[in-house]
């Protein structure tokens, strides 16, 4: 009855039923069944090892094993087991193994299809990093289901190699995000010299800065309440990257029907009211596809770019760890701001105007008033004028030039729809050179995986190279990363490891051009 049943079923399908299945494990007497046939197989049949193949990784309640049963008899056909490498929090970092098929099956493709699934499983649970050790004569075989050797190494005494599956999911997001920019762009120079490409513009012959933002259609229109608060929200980033306070808001709408365009705008009002910020004015279209945008105007004596960054700066992630997924946006919006008050709001938008200003502050007091030139006059604080006086006048200016130069923030930028990772690569690729992000140094919520957690938008966070740690309020930061020469962005792995996250410039915008921060730019 079984054969007639799958002959039915080829019938109905128009195509052949699979002959067996790859599942996750079920229950311990599977996993059993499992380390059984890699005894007889490894053990028993090819003698890699004395007594039993077990190691620590059995023992990892983080270890998944994923099984392939016959479909007609549920027989057990082979096996791959997966999981975290490091100890500790998964960082995203998994290894493969153990990948075994019953002796004699007489069907083919097993081995292919459980590491097809061993990859998909691990991409799926966030992970960036995904290797295995693989005996020396499989290696043909892995490298056909398209992964790449790292290294030969050795195991049990025989020959192995290591061999890494490539996860691009890092540098698709940037293509899909960013990547077109450039050659949209191209005789453009938004921003201006030495902010082309920001996040925000300065406006010539004032200190105003304008950032403008258009949120998604799809989600205008399927979640207008949320889609109005981030109106507000990543504009108001874009500014705080540069060190600008707020002024006020101008939003564009687009609505369908009067009904759906007050649900985009008490979003928006929300946000307004949430954060201080007024909306000056705007322009409602009813009785057309949804739309939203946003510009957001704010004041920056001296702006801070987001290309200022050099080779050797250190990068600097501040982000809010409060919150959760956004329900509907699991893995890809991270919102941290709607439980956030006022007050909270308000140091995370100024925190790097608040480390910019320390800078220059410290920069403004190295030169007493009066010494410069050590005038007959004398100096402010009683000092004789003079040669010796206009000496150590200079002296105090540059010890004071070079604290600042220390303290300032070089480069900023507010991590936007091409994740933390992206940003990064935007940021360095502004600057002129490369990034290394050291992953297992990345703050990041218990509820997120790397792989989503780098990839994601997540309310507030701002990245920076050099300078000291933002006073950010609730936000969590920590060093992760330096600027190095090059282009791309690399992940820098506890044991070392160097993995390509992505290969060559973001946004093909290239550097920005002119004063290489903040700290240099007269008004």
């Amino acid at each position: 009855m079984a054969v007639v049943g799958e002959l039915v079923g080829e019938v109905l399908l128009g195509q052949r039923l699979p002959r067996f299945l790859v599942e996750p494990a079920a229950d311990r007497a599977s996993v059993a069944a499992y380390r059984r046939l890699r005894h007889r197989v490894f053990v028993e049949g090819q003698g890699l090892f004395d007594r039993h193949d077990a190691d620590k990784h059995d023992d990892d309640p983080r270890t998944v094993v994923l099984l392939a049963r016959g479909v007609r008899d549920g027989d057990l056909l082979g096996g791959v087991r997966l999981g975290p490498v490091p100890a500790g929090p998964d960082i995203g970092w998994w290894q493969g193994g153990r990948l075994v098929t019953s002796p004699g099956l007489g069907i083919h493709g097993v081995g292919g299809a459980l590491v097809r699934a061993a990859c998909a499983h691990a991409e799926a649970a966030g992970v960036l990093r995904f290797e295995a050790t693989v005996q020396a004569r499989n290696e043909r075989f892995f490298t056909r289901l398209g992964w790449r050797r790292v290294r030969p190494v050795t195991v049990a005494g025989a020959p192995h190699v290591l061999m890494r599956w490539p996860i691009g999911r890092i540098a698709a997001l940037a293509a899909a995000t960013k990547g077109p920019l450039g050659g949209l762009l191209a005789g453009m120079a938004p921003g201006g010299p030495g902010f082309v490409g920001d996040d925000g513009a300065p406006v010539p012959g004032s200190d105003l800065v304008a950032a403008c933002d258009a949120i998604l259609p799809s989600m205008v229109e399927r979640d207008p309440e949320w889609a109005g608060w981030c109106s507000v929200l990543v504009n108001l980033n874009d500014l705080a990257a540069m060190g600008a306070e707020p002024v006020g808001l101008l939003d564009a709408v687009g609505a369908r029907d009067a009904a759906s365009a007050r649900r985009v705008l008490d979003g928006l009002r929300r946000a307004s009211a949430a954060y201080q910020v007024p909306v000056l004015g705007g322009h409602t279209q009813l009785g057309v596809p949804a739309s939203l945008s946003v510009t957001a105007l704010g004041r920056a004596a001296r702006p801070v770019p987001g290309g200022g960054g050099r080779p050797g700066h250190r990068v600097r992630l501040t982000v809010d760890l409060g919150g959760g997924w956004r329900p509907g946006y699991t893995g890809r919006q991270w919102d941290s701001t709607s439980i956030r008050s006022t007050a909270e709001l308000r140091a995370m938008l100024g925190a790097v105007k608040v480390a910019a200003s320390s800078a220059a502050a410290l920069a403004a007091g190295g030169t007493p008033a009066g010494c410069a030139g050590g005038t007959a006059a004398g100096c402010a604080d009683g000092t004789p004028a003079g040669p010796a006086a206009a000496t150590a006048a200079v002296a105090a200016a540059a010890a004071a030039a070079a604290v600042a130069a220390v303290a300032a923030v070089a480069a900023a930028k507010d991590v936007s729809m091409a994740g933390v990772a992206g940003t990064l690569g935007m940021l360095a690729e502004a600057s002129g050179c490369a990034a290394v992000l050291d992953v297992a140094a990345v703050p990041r919520p218990a509820a997120a995986t790397m792989g989503d957690w780098l990839t994601c938008f997540p309310g507030f966070g701002m990245l920076t190279a050099g300078g000291p740690p933002l006073p950010a309020g609730p936000a969590t930061g920590a060093e992760c990363g330096e600027l190095v020469p090059g282009s791309g962005v690399r992940l820098r792995w506890p044991d070392g490891e160097l993995t390509p996250a992505i290969e060559g410039p973001v946004t093909g915008i290239g550097p920005a051009a002119g004063p290489v921060s903040g700290m240099e730019r007269e008004r």
